[in-house]
């Protein structure tokens, strides 16, 4: 899995392959739940899944975040939002009120899919805080990212998806 992520990171610059050197296969929080794709080729997509409270606004929520998001890069433009698909039946099983992922501003076309095969919503204009997963003395022990947020209804409807444009992941990114 770090080999896959390496190479699959890799291209969108050497940082975000940094955190796969060695066997390490998780970048901040260790997921609970993994989906893995394979081929003949081997990894072919991979996505993780975290339980977790998070802040949204002035409201404590518990979701099932959804991260490391990963397609082979020969695989690409048939990817994530198949990913997701697979990992859908899980969230039911979980009865999360909301699974939930925040992405960079480049992965809108992306995202944007997901509302072809599933009830997501993509959110922008939200800023999302996250702790650091390393402690460094040089840098604050949190980051705040501007990201297009991903709601997925679970147990709950979308209407009942907190109000706000902050929120506290009360922890690493996934």
């Amino acid at each position: 899995l770090a080999t896959f992520f390496r190479n699959t990171y890799g291209p969108t610059g050497a940082f975000n392959a940094k955190p796969f050197e060695g066997s390490q296969s998780w970048a901040g929080a260790r997921p609970e739940l993994r989906a893995i794709g394979r081929d003949s080729n081997g990894v072919a997509a991979h996505m993780g899944l975290l339980r977790r409270f998070i802040r949204v606004g002035e409201v404590d929520l518990l979701v099932a975040e959804l991260g490391l998001y990963g397609v082979r890069p020969d695989l690409e433009g048939l990817g994530i939002s198949h990913s997701v698909r697979v990992m859908y039946p899980v969230l039911q099983q979980l009865r999360v009120p909301f699974g939930f992922g925040a992405v960079r501003h480049a992965m809108e076309k992306h995202v944007g899919r997901f509302g072809r095969h599933l009830p997501a919503t993509v959110l922008s204009g939200i800023r999302v805080r996250s702790t650091r997963p390393i402690a460094l003395l040089d840098l604050p022990p949190t980051r705040v990212e501007d990201a297009l947020v991903v709601v997925l209804p679970i147990e709950s409807a979308m209407s009942d998806w907190p109000t706000g444009t902050f929120i506290d992941r009360n922890g690493p990114e996934l």
